[in-house]
């Protein structure tokens, strides 16, 4: 189970635009850093900076062979947020099938 301050972290890596790019470049295929600087229009810091946030919301793994840092998306993480929010449509539905069923329920009555 995930606990809040996990949430926090993967919800505020993904509410970037150019994180969310990364990740899904990245669930295609890994890359280096490099790799995922070279389209966007910043600098290698700027990058690196990102590349941390998604590594720290255990989004992303990286790994450094030689010069190169390699990078790939963590599907345990994805896979919790899906839990997450399935969780939260199923307690939805369960209510609004509730609701439903009320006035259904209510209108049958005042007949």
């Amino acid at each position: 189970m995930l606990n809040n301050s996990s949430l926090d972290r993967i919800f505020y890596a993904l509410s970037d635009p150019t994180r969310r790019d990364i990740v899904e470049r990245l669930s295609k295929k890994p890359a280096s850093v490099s790799e995922l600087a070279s389209p966007l229009d910043m600098s290698m810091a700027a990058v690196v900076q990102h590349v941390q946030i998604l590594e720290e919301s255990g989004l992303i793994k990286t790994q450094k062979i030689g010069r190169v840092r390699s990078c790939r998306v963590e599907t345990n993480s994805l896979e919790l947020i899906e839990n997450w929010v399935h969780q939260r449509r199923k307690f939805w539905e369960r209510n609004l099938d509730r609701l439903g069923e009320f006035l259904e329920k209510t209108e049958r009555g005042k007949k």
